[in-house]
């Protein structure tokens, strides 16, 4: 019997994060939902990674009202989200409640798998997390946030996949976030993984350098279960390969494929003309959607790149973007060689952009990069240069140990503090997370309201 490869929708989270900022609003994906819910998808990936942020920022949305809305028109396929372990859905960490009750409620409101990953690869980052989704009795994803570098091994992912096995994953999930995966490496890495434990495999890349295609039908060769594709209008360039695609080459292989190719059709006509409207105010920037192998080199991923234009394009500096292209990999390296994912792709990123624009390295220093230093990320991959640690931490020690033990609970206090701004656990979660974003929300929500009902006290 052929095997079946299955696979997993982006366009509503990763895609259009990758191409457009996430900027995405939940009317205007909405008159496809039952289509991709009749598709045939593993899962459709909508909720978490910069979703939450840009939800209450840019489009005035709550957005676990948008993923319960997702769920009521989606019944028959999981969603999945993307969960940066004790990062959450931020850029620091976060005490053990919230972690807890956030996990809780992504369950609660319509989540069924969350990919858990943490930028450094540090497992004690995910173990919280990891339990959290298996209590709620969602699938936990054991995540690689896949990288190369001196210290990134096989055997290193190998040893990381067993411990996130023995954390209750129930699938491995490989991240490769800039698409910096050739197919022999995919093919070697799948391959060894499956040697060492019996849990489905799904692959994530981008088409950023070109290699994805190739890279996962070798990926496919060695095994893998899953994989992560968009449809076509919202693939390629620093997005994923397109869903059709790969579905005609599988099929011609001789794989099993069970999507639905009248549904898949329908979604790409539908994404064609939600695509041009954002080539044409500008949000769309050709180059995300080029072909860019200088990924291969610098180990940029979707969103860092669009993140990194947008924000020379802010400063009128993107004569600079060479520049900062060439200093990312050095920062990258002072640093102890973090994979590049959110949060430390963003904090490498804007530390490279800085040290250009400034003229001169580490002249000036974000208070991430600062509590990175101090040990606040968890363990890097190998040890931060010791020169630079002290250029940016004085006289200041390290930490040891686990970060996330030292913070105090935080929910109970919030919960009092916002009294009836706050009208679930989900607003008080919203507000942990994003206090300033939450506050402005909540606050004109509860103006709109009273709006509301002394309109309709008039009318009566």
């Amino acid at each position: 019997m052929a095997k079946k490869v299955q696979f997993v929708e982006t366009v509503l989270r990763d895609a259009n994060q990758s191409l457009i900022a996430t900027r995405l609003p939940f009317e205007k994906f909405e008159p496809m939902l039952e289509t991709i819910d009749k598709a045939g998808y593993y899962a459709a990936e909508c909720w978490g990674g910069a979703t939450f942020d840009v939800c209450l920022r840019y489009l005035n949305e709550d957005p676990w009202e948008r993923l319960r809305k997702i769920r009521a028109k989606m019944p028959n396929t999981k969603l999945q989200m993307l969960l940066r372990g004790q990062n959450v859905l931020g850029y620091s960490h976060y005490p053990d409640d919230f972690v807890k009750l956030f996990v809780a409620k992504a369950v609660e409101n319509g989540i069924d798998v969350i990919r858990i990953f943490d930028a450094l690869n540090d497992v004690n980052n995910m173990k919280v997390a990891m339990e959290a989704t298996v209590k709620a009795g969602a699938i936990a994803s054991g995540t690689i946030s896949y990288t190369t570098s001196p210290v990134h091994t096989h055997a290193k992912y190998v040893e990381m996949v067993k411990e996130l096995k023995e954390m209750g994953a129930s699938t491995i999930c490989i991240k490769d976030m800039a698409g910096i995966m050739g197919p022999q490496e995919a093919y070697d890495l799948v391959s060894a993984i499956k040697d060492a434990v019996d849990l489905p495999i799904d692959l994530h890349t981008h088409s950023t350098t070109g290699l994805a295609f190739m890279t996962y039908l070798k990926a496919v060769e060695a095994g893998v279960d899953i994989i992560d594709t968009a449809i076509s209008p919202f693939s390629g360039g620093t997005s994923q390969p397109a869903t059709e695609t790969m579905a005609y080459a599988l099929r011609q292989l001789g794989y099993q494929v069970d999507l639905d190719d009248t549904c898949t059709k329908k979604m790409a006509d539908y994404f064609k003309g939600i695509r041009d409207g954002f080539l044409a105010d500008g949000t769309l920037m050709p180059k995300s959607m080029a072909t860019d192998t200088q990924c291969l080199t610098y180990q940029i991923p979707g969103g860092m790149l669009s993140n990194l234009l947008s924000q020379l394009k802010q400063m009128n500096a993107l004569d600079k973007f060479d520049e900062a292209l060439i200093e990312t990999p050095k920062v990258r390296k002072d640093m102890g060689y973090p994979p590049l994912v959110t949060p430390t792709s963003q904090m490498v990123g804007v530390q490279a952009v800085t040290n250009v624009l400034q003229g001169e390295r580490y002249k000036k220093v974000s208070k991430e990069i600062k509590a990175y230093c101090r040990g606040e990320y968890g363990r890097t991959p190998a040890p931060i240069d010791p020169e630079v640690q002290k250029l940016i931490l004085g006289d200041e020690k390290p930490l040891e140990g686990r970060y996330a033990d030292s913070l105090a609970p935080v929910v109970e206090d919030t919960r009092k503090k916002l009294g009836d701004l706050a009208k679930t656990d989900e607003d008080v979660l919203s507000y942990i997370a994003f206090p300033n974003l939450a506050e402005k929300f909540l606050e004109e929500r509860k103006a709109k309201e009273e709006n509301v009902a002394t309109y309709s006290i008039v009318e009566a």
